[in-house]
């Protein structure tokens, strides 16, 4: 048996888990589904019945992991030797980025393309205040760094970036010299090549 079970969707945010997965090294087998077969075993292993869900098989027990940020740092910290975890002087930008991408910068991304509007003056309380203005703040961060943590490519930047590679992709993130600038850096990884062709295959109905 592999260490990990991947439970995913191809055409989904499991993609920016799988890459997770590469950048780590991570022994693994998939479990692929589309959206209408998911198999039983996923709502009792995740109740919500969504994907990624990412189960380690680890001392005689299964360890499960949703939330494609909390799998991507939890791969990173079960193999250490591939330097994906922060230093000591990386980790306040490595959480402040990764959580800010999964909450303030995911919703402001999802609530423009749903269009929902804030009601005025209600900005503090949404928590992502409005889609420019979380924009604006990694734009400020690109400018002066090169990735999420600062100078070199963590595993945060395979969260953290993903929001900008399906955000130029599909249009929902507006271009910016400086996103684009970054999508390119982290999307020459050897690693997100690999990932990328999986599921790219699997979507276009070759054999995963």
């Amino acid at each position: 048996m592999a260490a990990f079970t991947f439970y995913t969707v191809a055409m989904s945010r499991g993609q920016m888990s799988r890459w997770a997965l590469h950048e780590a090294g991570a022994d693994y087998e998939q479990v692929v589904f589309d959206w209408a077969t998911r198999p039983a075993i996923l709502k009792s292993l995740n109740p919500m019945n969504k994907v990624p869900t990412l189960v380690h098989h680890h001392g005689g027990h299964d360890h499960v992991v949703t939330e494609c940020a909390a799998i991507n740092h939890y791969l990173a910290e079960t193999h250490p030797e591939k330097g994906l975890l922060p230093d000591a002087h990386e980790r306040a930008a490595y959480f402040r980025w990764l959580f800010f991408a999964a909450g303030p910068l995911e919703q402001a991304i999802i609530g423009k393309a749903m269009g929902w509007e804030v009601p005025e003056g209600k900005q503090g309380m949404a928590g992502f205040g409005s889609l420019d203005l979380a924009l604006d703040a990694v734009e400020s961060w690109l400018k002066a760094n090169d990735f999420a943590a600062g100078s070199r490519f963590t595993m945060a930047d395979t969260f953290f970036g993903s929001q900008f590679v399906w955000g130029l992709r599909f249009g929902t993130v507006p271009e910016r010299p400086v996103f684009r600038a970054y999508v390119e850096r982290i999307t020459q990884r050897p690693a997100y090549a690999e990932a990328n062709a999986i599921d790219a295959a699997i979507i276009k109905g070759a054999a995963p």
